[in-house]
């Protein structure tokens, strides 16, 4: 029979004929390990963390300034863009008792007639969705000459006119442009109060742009109410039939005539801001600083860990 070698034999034969803990015969004899040539991993402690940041701070201090001065540069290089809000309140409407009695006394002549004798709907979003329609706005650029101020990198202001070959912006270049990076239109629903803001990197022109197109909806929708009101009272056979309908409208047009702010009424006008409102520099470069930090430490990390590798 043969000798089972003692305990502390196993471990002075790379490959022993019997197992290593059970101390038994194997049962494939010629069995042999595979010589295990990876060297022992210990587990990452903060203090081989520490290490490492301590053992490559110039580098980690390096690459963390240079990200913090790019992020600097493109902050200090980027237009600036200002912010000029003007806060409107929307007119009501008078509502005319005698004109509703008297709609329904004549019961279908308006049907008969052609016309609308009744109130509209909601005048607050009717004036908003004027704010935004792209006939005010197409409308305001093309009488304000905006598209050279607009598009300023295709216009060649020495020869006054675009640039050659490049693709002249249209109308609708502008629209799209004014309606989604310029002008913003907020309603506050529970104050009913609505905001209007214009972003553009000259804050005079900014302010300005806000009170014009203030005043260019309730010229418009002053115009519209005028034109409706005469409208309904151009039929002989009407105002013979309605003399006090007539008499309304009249007031209607009267009232349209006298007041400027006819839709929205300004609380608190446009005025040059002093502070832009993008870009935010410090954030920027507070972010700049993060992404470099994150950066050197991941460079150093990796390094550190082919270091090692290298030397095993």
């Amino acid at each position: 029979m043969a000798r089972v070698p003692k305990s502390k034999d196993l471990f002075d034969d790379p490959h022993p004929p019997v197992d290593r803990v059970t101390e038994l015969p194997r049962r494939y004899p010629d069995f042999r390990e595979p010589d295990n040539n990876y060297p022992y991993e210990k587990e990452i402690s903060l203090l081989d963390l520490w290490r490492t940041v301590v053992e490559y701070k110039h580098l980690i201090l390096g690459i963390t300034l240079t990200c913090s001065l790019l992020a600097a540069v493109m902050a200090f290089l980027m237009k600036p863009v200002y912010r000029a809000e003007i806060l409107l309140s929307p007119v009501k409407q008078e509502k005319r008792t005698d004109l509703g009695s008297l709609v329904s006394q004549l019961g279908g002549l308006e049907d008969i007639a052609g016309i609308n004798l009744g109130a509209g709907g909601n005048n607050t979003l009717e004036a908003i969705a004027t704010l935004k329609s792209r006939a005010l706005t197409t409308t305001f650029i093309k009488e304000e000459n905006l598209m050279p101020v607009l598009f300023t990198d295709r216009w060649d202001i020495s020869r006054k006119q675009w640039k050659a070959g490049l693709e002249a912006p249209t109308e609708w270049d502008a629209y799209n442009l004014f309606d989604n990076s310029i002008r913003f239109v907020s309603l506050d629903n529970r104050s009913g109060l609505v905001t209007l803001a214009i972003e553009w990197g000259d804050p005079e022109l900014a302010a300005q742009w806000a009170n014009q197109l203030v005043q260019r909806v309730n010229a418009q929708r002053r115009a519209e109410a005028i034109r409706e009101a005469e409208t309904k009272t151009s039929s002989v056979e009407i105002q013979q039939a309605i003399y006090r309908l007539i008499e309304a409208q009249a007031k209607t047009i009267m009232v349209a005539n006298a007041r400027s702010e006819y839709t929205f009424k300004v609380i608190d006008a446009a005025i040059a801001p002093q502070e832009r409102v993008r870009p935010k520099r410090q954030w920027i470069v507070i972010q700049g600083l993060l992404v470099g930090l994150i950066i050197a430490l991941f460079v150093a990390f990796i390094r550190s860990s082919m270091v090692k590798h290298k030397t095993v």
